[in-house]
């Protein structure tokens, strides 16, 4: 592919997405179709809340309103998948006047625009890099009053998330505020994710008595599935990679969106990490953040070495983010995981990383760190601890210190 382009327009109460993709035939045979997809989520760090709104209201055709062209020529389409949420289907390069295959050597443009309401699109928009692509553009269109503020996180082969490597261009015409970003040669396989927030929203919300007040109650309202929820106490299900490579790249983006968000409302001077089953998804599938910045993607992690030597502190969690509570955990582990092209890797974490390490695969085991406690031991009230704000430092031998 050439050029992808995506441009998303918001008028207040609806999106209206138009894409155009510049694609050039290098095969031998002439094309005749291209595929392309629709998928929706209104609330990316909870699923079962998105699988109930399209369930009880899935995305239509009629409201869709797909228009597509190749050229000049306007389009047709065969439909392949028709969900609640997701749509896929075949643009064909033909209508009732006539047929426009693309041949061997040639380049042509694909354009086609379709509306979803923002009752039902989140505030995201993600692009993936499917095909070789030489260069990828994106703009975000929207109302000036609304006080826009948009930031990206790109999501590599490896399932390695960082901010964009290049800052987003910030624009303002007349009544409007237009965000753009592009790349050049981006990798096979790359997802770009641009989130946002609408501020002057934002603050008429955090005004509303209904905000949450506790701590995890600011969780579950990021999403974050709270204590008592099944998912918690089950195993989660490995991915057969590389076959579900493309499901576990979508965990890993919702993994990091919700981090993302946690970091926004918490301090996490010790390093954070999120498992699926806490954002409701039931795959073995976890990250954590280290102190130090670095993001550690963990695919169907299992423990199979632990150090003798031990320590004990105190960790929170997410899940029931009023409490902390105090640990053993062993100084060193060494996890066997899988990358996303199948293959298995062992990795040795140590001290702090490993105890984080060792909580996010505890929870795709189903076990929550009370469970780990000396017996007698309680967790105390997070009004009580005195650790937020504070890294953990070990001495010589790497006991803390």
């Amino acid at each position: 592919m050439k050029h992808d382009d995506a441009e998303l327009f918001y008028d207040g109460r609806t999106y209206r997405a138009t894409q155009r993709r510049q694609i050039y035939n290098a095969s031998p045979n002439p094309v005749t179709q291209y595929l392309i997809r629709i998928s929706v989520d209104r609330y990316p760090g909870s699923p079962e809340r998105s699988n109930q709104l399209y369930r009880e209201n899935p995305l239509t055709w009629d409201e869709i309103g797909l228009s597509a062209q190749v050229g000049n020529e306007p389009v047709g389409w065969r439909v392949q998948h028709d969900r609640d949420a997701f749509k896929e289907l075949w643009l064909l390069f033909e209508n009732e006047y006539g047929r426009y295959p693309l041949y061997p050597g040639e380049t042509t443009w694909i354009e086609y625009s379709y509306t979803v309401g923002d009752e039902k699109w989140g505030t995201w928009f993600q692009r993936a890099v499917r095909l070789p692509t030489e260069r990828l553009s994106v703009r975000l269109n929207f109302p000036v009053e609304l006080d826009p503020a948009v930031w990206g996180t790109e999501t590599t082969m490896t399932a390695a998330a960082f901010p964009f490597r290049t800052a987003i261009h910030q624009e303002a015409a007349s009544d409007r505020r237009i965000f753009s970003w592009s790349t050049d040669a981006p990798p096979l396989h790359a997802r770009y994710r641009l989130e946002w927030k609408f501020r002057s929203r934002s603050s008429q919300e955090e005004s509303s008595p209904a905000m949450p007040q506790s701590a995890s109650e600011k969780m579950r309202s990021i999403g974050i599935v709270q204590a008592g929820d099944p998912i918690l106490t089950g195993q989660a299900r490995r991915f057969n990679l590389p076959t579900e490579a493309e499901d576990a790249r979508r965990v890993v983006a919702e993994l990091n969106a919700a981090s993302e968000r946690a970091a926004g409302i918490h301090l996490f001077s010790k390093g954070m990490g999120c498992a699926a089953p806490q954002i409701g998804i039931d795959r073995a599938a976890a990250i954590v953040r280290t102190p130090d910045g670095e993001t550690i993607t963990l695919l169907n992690p299992r423990v199979i070495e632990e150090s003798a030597d031990t320590d004990e502190q105190y960790e929170g969690c997410w899940s029931f983010f009023d409490v902390r509570g105090k640990v053993p955990r062993p100084l060193s582990i060494t996890v066997e995981h899988t990358d996303i092209s199948g293959e298995q890797r062992i990795t040795i974490f140590e001290y702090g990383v490993a105890r984080l390490v060792a909580h996010e695969i505890d929870h795709i085991d189903g076990i929550l760190y009370t469970t780990r406690m000396r017996p007698g031991v309680d967790p105390i009230s997070v009004s009580e601890y005195r650790g937020t704000g504070r890294t953990w430092s070990y001495d010589a031998s790497g006991r803390k210190t």
